[in-house]
């Protein structure tokens, strides 16, 4: 019985235990099998109830990516779900940046019946084969006595060692089949991540240890890891103890402030510099940390160079090793790890000039940028929205990146001005059509703080029916869309790569403040960049949801900072 006097049944226990770790907000579509899930989340809800909020969504990708960048800002598991059939094939995407990206998150698809199946059922499909390639653990639930460890075994796959996605599958009828009452427990360790942290083994520290302090230049790569680990303190202390250049991958961003004299900026082929790369080559040995050195992060593998020293710190014991061939090797979480790293060095080393080199660098990468944001040129410059942005934006602004044009852009010059996770984007996997759903996850992760959602025009196209949930929802959320009528990344690839045998990537402008207006959404269109700022402050400034159209110069024909263009 659920205390009610009704029979505790697997859609009430499964609610029943999401409220039992933390869970507080749910992002998902309606469908035909998820009605006993939701007549259990109306049922149980009102005051002194579960405490979990329902997000409709529009789309059950747009649900995946809420819960993604919710997951990013809150530390806490991300939680969506939809419907089986088509629901479980659209929420897909959404599973697979997460888990790459090392965000906990479960995502909940509800199936057909389990005594339904190979019966030509609407909507049958093989929801664990369906999921296996793009999740850390996944199950289809197929009885009702399951469901509790089912989902404390989700929940501790989701937080424990390197976070990831995780699916469950509910059937229909499992759904409504009693659950044990004495199996009804959860562990709150693993309501956040990283839960119950693993430390490094002291012998691999002193070789790590050891390996750095020999080295006359090393520089220290960073990347999400870092910044899931909360590890700001350990890196600025290591830094500091060898004097080295702190780097920072796309999703390492905010590892470092830009106000510390070590901190050089993003690295790699996607909003790193010149000068940044510099940094790396010149380098006698390099420290990964939180960072698979893939091949945005390295530049396809060239930077650092074959045969350059590597230490490497990582969670996962199989990023270790799988690029470069490492000198010293310390599996842990990165607080953990640095921590005694630091200390196995203890006081004292020698400097460098490791500041003045760093300085160095960011005044080229400014002067550069600079000139560009200052261009009163038609179409706006990129660079001229970032730096309105950066002009009127508060410190604890969340911004919201599509991987597109946004993403160099505002990786190499948008200011981190603290440490913690203040800029999103989904750079496992690319897709288009993240950052304008994703940004009501952040709304309701970061409710004290403006968040703001930039995306090119061929992302706005993917998911701007979503502004009719920011609308119902009143979020006072900024979508940036930055309007150039092409897909812009393809289309340089063409012109640098390909003759400038520009193919299929070119459509027609939208008008996109018209088309937020339609949703209830107060908008401006800029083409004067003279005008840009004050559009800005005043969405910025504004108690509802709000967009500013920006037409800008197409990728193809701007200065990127992306390395294989400017080569």
């Amino acid at each position: 019985m659920d205390g009610t006097g009704n029979r505790l049944g697997g859609a009430e226990a499964f609610v029943k235990l999401l409220a039992a770790h933390g869970v507080d907000t749910v992002f998902g579509l309606c469908g035909d099998t998820s009605l006993p899930l939701y007549d259990a989340l109306a049922r149980l809800g009102g005051p002194g109830g579960h405490g979990i909020r329902h997000i409709l969504t529009r789309d059950e990708r747009s649900a995946g990516y809420m819960a993604d960048t919710y997951a990013r800002l809150t530390g806490k598991v991300g939680i969506c779900e939809g419907p089986s059939g088509g629901g479980a094939t659209y929420i897909l995407p959404a599973v697979a940046e997460a888990n790459e990206s090392s965000v906990a998150m479960i995502a909940i698809t509800t199936d057909i019946s389990v005594s339904s199946r190979g019966k030509f059922t609407l909507t049958e499909l093989d929801q664990k084969s369906l999921f296996r390639p793009v999740t850390k653990w996944n199950t289809v639930i197929d009885r009702a006595v399951d469901i509790p460890a089912s989902l404390r075994r989700a929940f501790r796959e989701a937080t424990g060692g390197r976070p990831g996605a995780v699916h469950l599958g509910l059937p229909y009828d499992v759904q409504k089949d009693a659950v044990d009452e004495t199996d009804m427990w959860a562990d709150p360790e693993h309501a956040r991540y990283p839960a119950r942290r693993v430390g490094p083994d002291p012998t691999d520290v002193e070789k790590a240890a050891k390996a750095l302090a020999e080295a006359r230049r090393p520089v220290i790569v960073v990347g999400g890891g870092v910044v899931i680990s909360g590890a700001f303190a350990e890196l600025a202390a290591l830094a500091e103890r060898l004097d080295a250049p702190v780097l920072t991958t796309i999703s390492g961003q905010g590892a470092i402030a830009d106000a510390h004299p070590l901190s050089a900026g993003v690295v790699g082929s996607n909003g790193g510099t010149l000068p940044t790369r510099a940094l790396v080559g010149e380098a006698d040995l390099v420290l990964f940390v939180g960072c698979r050195a893939g091949s945005v992060t390295t530049e396809r593998w060239r930077f650092p160079a074959k045969g350059t020293p590597i230490v490497h710190v990582d969670i996962d014991p199989a990023v270790i090793g799988a690029i470069y061939p490492t000198k010293a090797a310390v599996v842990a979480d990165a607080k953990l790890a640095l921590g005694a790293i630091v200390a196995a060095l203890g006081k004292g080393g020698t400097k460098s000039d490791a500041n003045a080199r760093v300085a160095k660098a960011r005044a080229e990468r400014k002067a550069a940028f600079e000139v560009l944001a200052r261009s009163d040129d038609r179409p706006i410059k990129p660079e001229r929205l970032v730096a309105e942005m950066a002009a009127v934006l508060p410190d604890d602004a969340v911004i919201v990146a599509d991987p597109g044009t946004p993403c160099p852009y505002f990786s190499a010059f948008y200011p981190k001005r603290r440490t913690g996770r203040w800029f999103v984007t989904n750079r496992a996997h690319g897709a288009l059509g993240y950052s304008l759903p994703a940004v009501i996850g952040a709304a309701i992760a970061r409710p004290q703080s403006k968040c703001v959602a930039v995306m090119g025009d061929g992302s706005f196209g993917f998911a701007c029916g979503e502004m009719e949930t920011i609308a119902r929802l009143g979020l006072p959320v900024t979508l940036v869309v930055v309007s150039n009528a092409v897909y812009g990344w393809i289309k340089a690839g063409q012109k640098s790569g390909y003759g400038q045998r520009y193919f299929s990537v070119d459509f027609n402008r939208t008008d996109h403040a018209a088309v937020a207006a339609a949703f209830g959404l107060k908008s401006w269109r800029v083409e004067d960049p003279a005008k840009l700022r004050s559009a800005l402050s005043e969405a910025f400034a504004h108690d509802g949801p709000t967009l500013v159209d920006v037409v800008c110069q197409p990728l193809h024909e701007a200065k990127a900072p992306v390395s294989e263009w400017v080569a």
